[in-house]
């Protein structure tokens, strides 16, 4: 048995927990650079508010329809996030974090009434922490992602299905029948991995529930469409073919990159973003225990500004050898930076990819290094990861990343961003 713990609106949901005031609201969180809403409220979705709406096209519901927007607070989503996943785990002994806000459960013997348990766990979430969720439990992980959907529209959108299934489902403790008659109401497009070109498909060849999916040919359905969708097609029939991933798999790449708050023209600006931009990629490079074996710089301007001056360029960098030492790769990319840089060009992004990763404890040193020097600086950065992790992000910088706290005339626009409640000491909420 598996159960999906998924965050209601989740971006939302954080800046609720912190300005009660905003509950009834509508409430959007915007993208970087304040460019579009990334998250909305049930009221901003009443508006008619879709997901990824410009700013500029809804920002007139301010005065007509009270609309609240906040700059995107990602330090404060992500320590909600790990406080939100730490209280699920109770729910079962095997976990797979999925996203931000959802998180995959194993429930095998696990014995009692496992939609009551669910619901105590929903309640301690929202005792302990003030975020609604919904969990969807069934007998394969389609069926768990299913069973969530139809918690929350159950209760989102009365009448699309049962009250009695609003907030928890537990579709693998229903009779075959009712759980049937629960996919024959659940279009097509809305069963985990069918994307909308797949939905499209589907529908012409005369599939369009989730329940006339879970009934078709698996054979035929692969030899159309791939053995993916086949396997869905078990899935929904309750055949789990898709298992818990406990430990997310490395990355094979890390990128860090970030459209400027307005353009940039010196080299100087340039030099502090690609330095930051670097530092956070090997930072992440480090926690996953990898090294990069090639490093990727590009700058360029915005296309949309058709007056300005038009400029768009890359540099793949291949390293002497691996490494995830922050000096040494901003070393490399701020040479690369150097050979793309054109004087006089508005700049409106840049960023940092770090590529042909591979585990840490494969490396091997050339004969000319010195053997200590490798612990060293193994030492060294370890004790930069500490220190930004127990006294901030931006503690300990390398010189050109610029003076720390400082505006940078780079930095993203986030004039609508809520104070860092749960993640810096001058965030803390003040009683009174």
């Amino acid at each position: 048995m598996f159960a999906l713990i998924d965050g209601n609106n989740f971006y939302a949901s954080c800046e609720r927990v912190f300005r009660p005031r905003l509950q009834g609201v509508p409430l959007v969180v915007l993208s970087n650079n304040d460019g579009c809403a990334i998250a909305r409220s049930e009221e901003a979705k009443a508006l008619g508010i879709k997901m990824g709406a410009p700013w500029f096209e809804i920002r007139h519901l301010v005065d007509e329809a009270g609309l609240v927007a906040l700059s995107a607070n990602f330090p404060l989503y992500g320590d909600m996030s790990e406080r939100l996943m730490s209280l699920a785990a109770g729910l079962g002994p095997v976990q797979e974090v999925y996203s931000i806000d959802e998180c995959f459960m194993g429930l095998d013997g696990i014995p009692g009434d496992l939609a009551a348990r669910s619901r105590h766990l929903r309640e301690r979430i929202a005792q302990w922490l003030g975020l609604p969720t919904c969990i969807g439990l069934g007998p394969s992980k389609t069926l768990a992602k299913l069973a969530n959907h139809i918690a929350k529209n159950a209760e989102r959108k009365p009448g699309s299905y049962p009250p009695e299934f609003a907030q928890v489902c537990h579709l693998g403790a229903l009779p075959l029948a009712e759980r049937d008659a629960l996919l024959a109401a659940t279009p097509v497009q809305e069963v985990w991995g069918v994307g909308r070109q797949t939905a499209a498909k589907l529908q012409a060849a005369g599939l369009h529930t989730a329940l006339a999916l879970a009934r078709a040919d698996a054979a035929t359905v692969q030899r159309r469409w791939g053995i993916v969708l086949a396997k869905t097609v078990q899935e929904l029939r309750g055949i789990p073919c898709l298992s818990l991933d406990e430990l997310p798999p490395p990355k094979q790449q890390i990128a860090c990159t970030r459209s400027f708050g307005q353009p940039v023209s010196e080299l100087a600006s340039l030099r502090e973003a690609v330095t930051e931009f670097t530092s956070r990629a090997a930072e992440k490079l480090r926690r996953q225990d990898g090294l990069a074996g090639q490093l990727l710089v590009f700058i360029r301007t915005s296309p949309f500004r058709t007056g300005d001056r038009q400029h768009s360029a890359h540099r793949l960098v291949p390293l002497p050898h691996p490494s995830s030492d922050t000096a040494q790769l901003t070393q490399w990319a701020l040479a690369a930076l150097h050979t793309l840089y054109r004087p006089g060009h508005p700049y409106a992004k840049a960023g940092v990819m770090l590529l042909d990763l591979q585990d840490a404890h494969t490396e091997q040193f050339g004969l000319a290094l010195e053997p200590e020097e490798p612990t060293h600086r193994h030492r060294l950065m370890a004790a930069l990861d500490s220190l930004n992790r127990h006294h901030g992000r931006g503690t300990l910088l390398l010189a050109s990343a610029g003076m720390p706290h400082t505006p940078k005339d780079w930095a993203m626009k986030q004039a609508r961003r809520t104070p860092q409640y749960t993640t810096d000491w001058t965030g803390l909420l003040v009683a009174g």
